[in-house]
């Protein structure tokens, strides 16, 4: 046998003349060696503050009260009080009657026997029931470790992800600045090129004048050399046409072919001019 002691059985009854009975009774049973159990002590009362601080801890309690409506009521009274501090609880119906000169203990031997018969049939099934809550305490703490596991790896991956967040958000802040620097430099470049647009624009605008040598157009026009350029400037000088310049050499005209036809010109002019300085006087 294990080294767990007997159940501790105890035992209210109504008056001390039941005390007396019950004791008579226990005398013709060795509860020890039958049932492993030991009834520590018989509480003679009606009082529930008695009772409760009599009984509290017991393994089993038996309400030893008679079968009148009295009795029942104050095994009933006692049974609601005592929920709770004390293993389990069994109603124990003592033979009628009050003459305790005349109850017979083997009546209430047996009544004894079966109460407590009655309460280890109970336990037994509580013993069920709770090895049924037992198996399914360890399912759910199975299924607590599980959830738990699952829990810090959520942690984990929760964390992993603010990480992540942290690093995108650094990033876009980033790209943030970036673009407002891109967008400043594209700013610039508009106004830039806005710029360059209407320089370009005032440019396309102007007869741009290209520019040749004299004396190369003079000869190709002509097969001749020009002579003395003073001439041809002062008659450029005196007729001043448009889009015509003259000087240091160069003729710069709207095209080539504009600067030939305008050496032409001169020439033909100076063919007047020499033969009017060579007219007499």
């Amino acid at each position: 046998m294990d080294n767990k002691g007997p159940v501790d059985v105890r035992i209210i009854v109504e008056g001390a003349s039941d005390v007396e009975s019950v004791s008579r009774a226990l005398q013709k049973v060795s509860l020890g060696a039958k049932y492993h159990i030991t009834v520590s002590s018989i509480v003679p009362t009606t009082s529930l503050e008695i009772a409760m601080k009599a009984v509290e801890g017991a393994d089993i309690v038996l309400i030893a009260t008679d079968v009148d409506q009295t009795g029942r009521e104050l095994a009933d009274k006692f049974r609601e009080a005592l929920k709770g501090i004390v293993g389990h609880i069994e109603r124990m119906k003592l033979p009628y009657g009050h003459d305790v000169e005349y109850l017979d203990p083997e009546l209430i031997r047996e009544e004894i026997e079966n109460a407590i018969i009655r309460a280890g049939l109970h336990t037994i099934s509580g013993v069920k029931d709770l090895r049924d809550m037992e198996h399914a305490l360890n399912e759910c703490n199975g299924k607590l470790e599980e959830l738990s596991s699952e829990n810090s790896a959520l942690k984990e991956e929760n964390k992993r992800l603010r990480d992540e967040i942290e690093t995108e958000r650094a990033t876009l802040n980033s790209l943030k600045d970036e673009l407002m620097g891109v967008r400043e430099k594209f700013r610039a470049l508009e106004e830039q090129y806005s710029e360059l647009k209407t320089r370009f624009s005032e440019i396309e605008e102007k007869n741009l004048l290209e520019t040749f040598s004299i004396r190369e157009l003079w000869n190709e026009a002509f097969d001749e050399d020009p002579g003395d350029l003073e001439r041809i400037y002062f008659v450029t000088d005196h007729i001043k046409p448009d889009g015509i310049i003259m000087g240091q050499g160069s003729i710069a005209a709207p095209s080539r072919d504009d600067a030939i036809e305008w050496l032409r010109i001169i020439k033909s002019a100076l063919v007047f001019v020499e033969k009017d300085d060579e007219s007499p006087e």
